[in-house]
């Protein structure tokens, strides 16, 4: 009976277009492909990308938005949720653009940390489409554009939720898709991606944010690409679950020093709501327990090719497509489905996956 209600109220919020609570007036976001609505396939231009194909976007749009999914991404859900409607990308319109609901700044690829820093560092070339500092200078532009001087900005982010993240992730998963690297070496830069998207938030604070979501890492070592790229034949790399846990407990690490930034920041900033939203324990429900969300397989791509993970191929419009997306967690071996995105909305919006759940902090 649990179940049951359970998947009816998943299938409300899938169809939902209405909101249900109307604290926020705006979002303006950030981050890399897991809530890109647009921006990256704006800038490719007329370069080929198999984003602006089909079978992206074929579950809610049916046709490519340039959402790196088969329909639906988080921020998508955040938005509806709140009554708002979906929030377009910035770039395409960033000099003309009034954006009256907010702006997704968001790109796929990002990173927290600039390219300068992994190339100083340790001559590491990132092959990222934008970083952070990027986008909050474009959020800097547009706020001041669309807004008559600093008091007006204020007022405008009063009534606004920023979406910070997630980001970060592409910080490690470039540095561990290149097999030649070393796999210590994310954890001795881990404080400094942490330490920048701290300083995100708070820049957007100083701005005028009230409402800051902060969301954390996903369960990598669950994620389809990790698991054909690091595949082990010894037992004891996997949990139960089948997911490999050095890569989950490297997930862990960041949260955790994320979340002891969000504590630090709201000693520092009294009366702004920030909330750390657990990506990593709302995907774990459908890892754990797939057939209550009805979910077949969580560790395989529904689009892609052989093997194991269905990883043996990338997802474009050649792509083995292995069923309906709606029982897939994984869509092209990175990327969530939307069904995957729906449940870790849900348990942002609603708890117990957000430390205030989002709809409680109207």
């Amino acid at each position: 009976m649990g179940s049951s209600i359970l998947l009816v109220s998943f299938v409300l919020l899938l169809n939902s277009p209405v909101g249900f609570c109307g604290c926020y007036k705006h979002i303006f976001a950030f981050g890399d492909s897991i809530i890109d609505t647009g921006n990256f396939a704006f800038t490719s231009g007329n370069n080929p990308t198999p984003i602006k194909e089909l079978p992206y976007g074929m579950t809610y749009f049916n046709r490519p938005t340039g959402r790196v999914s088969d329909g639906r991404v988080i921020v998508d859900f955040y938005a509806q949720a709140l009554g708002l409607p979906l929030i377009p990308p910035s770039i395409p319109e960033e000099g003309s653009g009034q954006f009256p609901t907010g702006a997704n700044f968001a790109v796929l690829g990002s990173t927290a940390l600039s390219w300068d820093y992994y190339k100083i560092k340790y001559n590491f070339a990132m092959p990222a489409a934008s970083h952070l500092d990027l986008q909050l200078q474009s959020f800097k532009k547009v706020l001041a554009r669309i807004t008559p001087g600093d008091a007006a900005a204020k007022s405008l982010l009063a009534e606004s939720l920023v979406v910070m993240g997630e980001i970060g992730g592409n910080d490690y998963n470039f540095w561990f898709f290149n097999r030649n690297n070393p796999r210590e070496t994310p954890s001795q830069y881990m404080p400094d991606v942490v330490s920048r998207i701290g300083a995100a938030v708070q820049e957007v604070i100083n701005l005028g944010a009230k409402a800051v979501l902060v969301p954390g890492n996903f369960p990598i070592g669950c994620v389809p690409q990790y698991l054909g790229m690091f595949d082990s034949n010894k037992p004891t790399d996997y949990d139960e679950h089948g997911c490999l846990v050095w890569f989950n407990e490297f997930s862990k690490k960041h949260n955790q020093l994320l979340q002891q930034e969000v504590a630090r920041l709201r000693l520092q900033n009294a009366g702004v709501k920030i909330i750390f939203a657990d990506y990593f324990g709302a995907a774990m429900q459908f890892v754990q327990n797939p057939t209550r969300y009805g979910i077949d397989d969580p560790l395989v791509s529904c689009c892609g090719g052989e093997g194991r993970y269905h990883t043996g191929k990338g997802c474009d419009k050649t792509a083995k497509i292995w069923g309906n997306p709606g029982k897939f967690a994984s869509w092209d071996g990175i990327h969530m489905t939307e069904k995957a995105y729906s449940i870790i909305a849900q348990g942002v919006l609603n708890g117990p996956y957000a430390d205030t759940p989002m709809l409680k902090t109207c």
